[in-house]
């Protein structure tokens, strides 16, 4: 989790997982999907609720390249889950995105101090998230999970001891489950 405040008017139902995961519950379970980024207003708050609206701006460029970043990293998280590591078609998705920007290590005050430079501004956030999505799987590629109910399609990270976490949210998902096996076991 961050410890950055969400924007309020952030209508999603899970907020505040690792960036790259908030990105992916840009999409979220209704009919038809509901998705933040259907345009730069979305993205804009996308950036606000991420902490991210200082320093990107929400335009169009920037709206096709965090589109083309959630693609990426959602095809990522599907092979870590599956697989436990990613197939060629997820590296070389979050290596386009990569492309664009790098970490350059300069001397500051106090020491060291790392910048991450990317080619165009656009790039920020997709890049930000590409490199928190690798940082994740470092701690595990399983424990990137999607919600166990089968109507829901939100991502989160399993932080649990065990790894064993199956809900995006126990209070809405897994309760939801609880009540559906309760009516079936009691109608015989």
């Amino acid at each position: 989790m961050t410890d950055v405040q969400p924007d309020p008017r952030d209508p999603r139902p899970l907020i505040g997982e690792p960036l790259a995961l908030d990105l992916l519950n840009t999409r979220w379970a209704g009919k038809p999907v509901n998705d933040l980024l259907t345009g730069v207003e979305g993205y804009a708050l996308w950036l606000s609720s991420a902490g991210l609206s200082e320093r990107c701006a929400a335009d169009e460029a920037g709206l096709a390249a965090i589109r083309q970043t959630r693609e990426a990293i959602l095809l990522a998280a599907q092979d870590a889950r599956e697989q436990g590591e990613l197939g060629a078609a997820a590296r070389d998705g979050l290596d386009e995105v990569l492309a664009h920007g790098r970490i350059r290590r300069v001397a500051a005050p106090g020491g060291a101090e790392d910048r991450i430079e990317t080619d165009r501004p656009q790039w920020l956030a997709p890049w930000l998230a590409v490199d928190g999505f690798l940082a994740l799987l470092g701690q595990g590629a399983r424990r990137v999970k999607q919600c166990a109910h089968e109507a829901c399609i939100l991502h989160f990270f399993d932080a649990s001891q065990n790894g064993r976490r199956r809900w995006c949210r126990m209070a809405v998902c897994g309760n939801r489950a609880k009540a559906a096996r309760h009516y079936v076991k009691a109608r015989g």
